[in-house]
C-alpha cells in the first residue's frame, strides 16, 4: 500500500544538534506547530526559556508559539505523521531507545548522513528493518547544505528523496524558503550511499590539507573521489542515476572544501600529526565518516568495487596507517 502525506501533517523533529535545530527553524515558517524531541536538559532549557539552542546555532529563533520542546519521545512521536530523524548516526539506537510509539503509521525522514555503526545498514535499511516500515514511507534529507549556513539565511540547497515524488514535494512545501531552494529525487539508495561517501572522501581531503599538499593536487583526489563514488554506486545499485547532481557531486564538494565540515575537520587534525584517538577528542561534534569508513569497508567485502581512497582512510582509521606514506601511496595512483 502507497502512503500519501496530506498536507495538513504534522511534524516532530527527533534530534538537538546543529541540524535538527536548522531543520526545526525551517519548518516553524511554514508549520502551524511543530514538535521537537531533546533530550538535552542545557539545551531543552535555552529552547523553552530562550528561544533558542544555547550549544549549536544558537542564531536561529524560535517562536514558542509554534515550537513544543519536549524531552519525552513519545510524546512527540505521538503528535506528529512525518517524524524527521536528525541525530548523528552513531547515537540514533540510543536515541529511540524509549520510544514505545509505533512509526508504522508515520512518514519517518531521515536527514542523517551516515551509517548505523555495528549493524552496517543506513538509517533507512536500519529504521525500515527495526520498525517495519516500508521504504514508500521513509524520506530522505540530502544536500548539499550545511546547518550553519542554513540557519544563518544564506541561499542552500536541499534534495527531497522518497520512493514518491508527490510525498517528495509535500515535504519540500514543509522546508522551503527563499533561502532554501528544493530539488526531487526518488533514488533512495544513491542519494544516501552518496552523503555517507562523501564523509568518507571529506575525511582524506582533510588528512591531504594537513600535510601540505595544494589546490592541484586536492582537485586531482576529489575527481577521483567522485569517480569512485560513482563507482561504487553503479556496482553496488545500478540505476538511472546522474551523479553530478547536487545530491551527489554538489554533497561531496561542499563537504570536501567547507570549513564548517567535521569529517574535513578530523582529517585535518591527523594530518597535522594528531593520533586518530587525539584527533577524535578534540572535536566538538561527531564525525560520521569515521564510523562511516568501517562500515562500507565491510559492506565493500559483497560488491568488491574498487576503492582506493576509501581504503586509504581505512588504513588510517582503524589500522593506523601512516597518513604522509599512505597519501604519498594514493597519489602514486591517482
Amino acid at each position: 500500500m502507497d502512503y500519501k502525506i496530506v498536507k495538513e501533517a504534522r511534524c516532530a523533529v527527533i534530534g538537538y544538534g546543529s541540524w535538527a535545530t536548522a531543520i526545526t527553524g525551517l519548518l516553524t515558517r511554514n508549520e502551524s506547530e511543530v514538535w521537537w524531541y531533546i533530550r538535552n536538559p542545557e539545551v531543552l532549557e535555552g529552547v523553552m526559556t530562550d528561544g533558542r539552542n544555547p550549544k549549536y546555532v544558537s542564531e536561529v529563533e524560535f517562536d514558542l508559539t509554534r515550537v513544543h520542546p519536549s524531552d519525552d519521545i513519545n510524546e512527540v512521536v505521538r503528535h506528529a505523521e512525518i517524524i524527521i530523524m536528525a541525530v548523528p548516526s552513531a547515537y540514533l539506537k540510543d536515541f529511540l531507545e524509549p520510544l514505545t510509539e509505533p512509526l508504522n503509521d508515520k512518514f519517518v525522514v531521515s536527514a542523517i548522513k551516515g551509517i548505523i555503526p555495528g549493524e552496517y545498514q543506513t538509517v533507512a535499511e536500519y529504521l525500515r528493518d527495526r520498525y517495519s516500515l516500508s521504504f514508500r514511507q521513509i524520506g530522505i534529507i540530502g544536500g548539499p547544505s550545511h546547518a550553519e549556513e542554513v540557519s544563518k539565511g544564506r541561499l542552500s540547497y536541499l534534495t527531497i528523496v522518497c520512493t514518491s515524488e508527490e510525498n517528495a514535494h509535500m515535504i519540500g512545501k514543509k522546508l522551503g524558503c527563499a533561502s532554501v531552494r528544493l530539488s526531487y529525487s526518488t533514488d533512495i539508495y544513491g542519494v544516501e550511499y552518496a552523503s555517507i561517501l562523501k564523509n568518507i572522501y571529506a575525511i582524506a581531503t582533510g588528512i591531504a590539507v594537513g600535510l601540505g599538499y595544494g589546490d592541484n593536487y586536492l582537485a586531482v583526489l576529489i575527481s577521483n573521489c567522485a569517480n569512485e563514488m560513482t563507482r561504487f554506486l553503479k556496482e553496488s545499485y545500478p540505476d538511472n542515476r546522474n551523479t553530478f547532481a547536487p545530491a551527489y557531486l554538489g554533497d561531496l564538494l561542499v563537504t570536501c572544501y567547507s570549513i564548517y565540515s567535521r569529517n574535513r575537520r578530523l582529517g585535518l587534525l591527523i594530518g597535522r600529526g594528531c593520533t586518530v584517538k587525539s584527533a577524535l577528542n578534540e572535536m566538538t561534534m561527531i564525525a560520521e565518516g569515521y564510523f562511516a569508513a568501517e562500515c562500507i569497508r565491510h559492506i565493500n567485502f559483497k560488491h568488491k568495487v574498487d576503492m582506493p581512497i576509501a581504503d586509504m582512510v581505512y588504513e588510517i582509521l582503524y589500522r593506523n596507517a601512516p597518513a604522509r606514506r599512505s597519501m604519498k601511496e594514493l597519489s602514486d595512483k591517482l
